[in-house]
């Protein structure tokens, strides 16, 4: 293979963060495009939080910080997603996003300025070009849902598998190296500097998301901050001593203190959205679907606005509820669905769960590391066709039969206890009395945060001592009546 030297010549570009010629094979174009592909995806698979007042306020601080990047021609886009985990990430192309979850933790409009420069900095970087798209690991169903995607005649299963893997929306988020990450740091404190942001408030947040991550750890496997941003306590230190350095520009008109930010956030959902299903252990509650499904005990559940499941602890079988379609009839539904991905349909036979028309059939395909087996059951449910994907390496689809047939029986009618036991949380700002503690301002406010938690959230120590009038965050919890 030949290349002429007008070629690589054209692939030499001059970063607009450090000035120096590199060489990469994107285009500024085909970034763009990714970025609108990826950001469809975003809308698809995490979904966006649809608050207009809350929108609009981080859209204007967003191009308040755009205004003084480095790289110019770039139409930066800020939205929130509907992610409760604490989470920023920016797409090629502009596309910034914070997280509700990242919200609910901080304490000033100056740190989510640190946070939103931040991801600026990796756009004007061009860091994803640079790493060739690559995207951090599901984890989930990294290994397995390689091995279905490559089933024959069976690629949309494939997807639908191995998207169950990204239900968090994990793999559209890029992972940076540790030197990159400075970079963006850098110019994120600097545009916060240039806008009249504290740029020490970088630091200040990193170390309340060390803090929750450490609440947090070992409670989920969900992503965070610091899977797509790796964090060390020299990247602390140096962001502190950088902010040393730096000249804050005046602060200009509507920026706010922290008692009108907080109170911009009261009412913020904390935590999964009901409306999306809740987990009570292995048991899955839809109060949508008004149905509840028990997944195996021990296995690793997933739950995302398409479809809920469980990874199996030696990740090589699957369970995937899933919402087809209108309701039909169950084995119409199987032949067509089969039909339109090449998949064979074994015999299959009609029954009745949850009092609902069913189909039972299975089928198989094949994949680069052997064949895999198939258990379907379609549920003609009032409000829509369901169907249950039970999947596993051949060699060991025996062993998991029974509890296949096991999940897909116990689908059925949520009862009113179990709906009236489905609760919100929320978000709320109250005022402290003189001298009061957080235990006690916890138990007079019916806070459902623990004191470590609440404590994190407002960027406090668990023993101060709080003053007359000051704002504190709490969670109220509330009977989810539905959005």
């Amino acid at each position: 293979m030949s290349m002429s030297l007008a070629t690589l010549v054209s692939g030499c570009t001059t970063n607009p963060v450090t000035g120096k010629s590199e060489f990469t094979f994107m285009s500024a174009q085909r970034e763009a495009a990714l970025g609108r592909e990826a950001a469809t995806q975003v809308q698809e698979q995490i979904g966006l939080l649809l608050d207009p007042a809350l929108t609009a306020w981080l859209r204007d601080l967003g191009n308040r910080l755009a205004a003084h990047s480095p790289r110019s021609g770039v139409p930066h886009r800020f939205a929130i997603v509907d992610m409760p985990e604490p989470n920023a990430f920016a797409l090629p192309g502009g596309y910034v996003y914070v997280s509700r979850g990242l919200l609910v933790l901080a304490n000033s409009e100056s740190e989510v300025a640190a946070v939103v420069g931040h991801e600026i900095g990796h756009v004007a970087a061009r860091h994803v070009a640079q790493r060739e798209t690559r995207s951090v690991g599901v984890g989930l169903l990294t290994a397995f849902g390689a091995l279905a995607a490559g089933a024959v005649g069976g690629e949309e299963l494939g997807r639908s598998v191995a998207g169950f893997g990204q239900l968090a929306g994990a793999g559209l988020i890029a992972s940076y190296s540790r030197e990159q990450e400075r970079q963006a740091d850098a110019v994120g404190q600097k545009l916060a500097a240039a806008s009249g942001y504290d740029p020490a408030d970088l630091s200040t947040f990193l170390t309340t998301l060390e803090r929750e991550s450490l609440l947090r750890s070992g409670i989920t496997g969900r992503p965070g901050f610091f899977d797509s941003h790796p964090l060390t306590r020299e990247r602390i230190a140096s962001t502190a001593a950088r902010a040393a350095g730096l000249q804050v520009a005046a602060s200009p008109p509507g920026v706010e203190d922290r008692s009108a930010f907080l109170e911009r956030l009261d009412g913020l959902r904390v935590g999964p959205d009901p409306a999306e299903g809740v987990f009570r252990a292995e048991r899955f509650l839809h109060p949508g679907l008004g149905i509840v499904i028990d997944f195996p005990g021990q296995w690793s559940t997933r739950n995302g606005r398409d479809a809920v499941g469980a990874l199996s602890p030696a990740e090589d079988a699957v369970i995937i509820l899933e919402l087809q379609g209108p309701t039909e009839d169950p084995r119409k539904a199987a032949h067509a669905y089969t039909a339109a991905r090449g998949l064979p349909l074994g015999e299959g036979f009609d029954l009745k769960i949850g009092g609902w028309p069913a189909f039972r059939a299975w089928s198989e395909g094949r994949t680069e590391s052997g064949p895999v087996q198939l258990d379907l059951t379609w549920i003609a449910h009032p409000k829509g066709t369901l169907r249950i994907t039970s999947m596993a390496e051949a060699t060991r689809f025996q062993r998991y039969a029974a509890g296949f047939r096991a999940v897909a029986r116990s689908v059925r009618s949520m009862t009113r206890r179990e709906r009236h036991s489905i609760t919100d949380l929320r978000l709320r700002i109250v005022e402290a009395r003189r001298r009061e503690s957080l235990r006690s301002l916890s138990r007079r406010t019916g806070n459902a945060w623990s004191i470590a938690e609440t404590a994190v959230a407002n960027g406090l120590s668990e023993d101060v001592r709080l003053g007359r009038g000051q704002p504190v965050k709490i969670v109220e919890q509330v009977r989810y009546l539905g959005d």
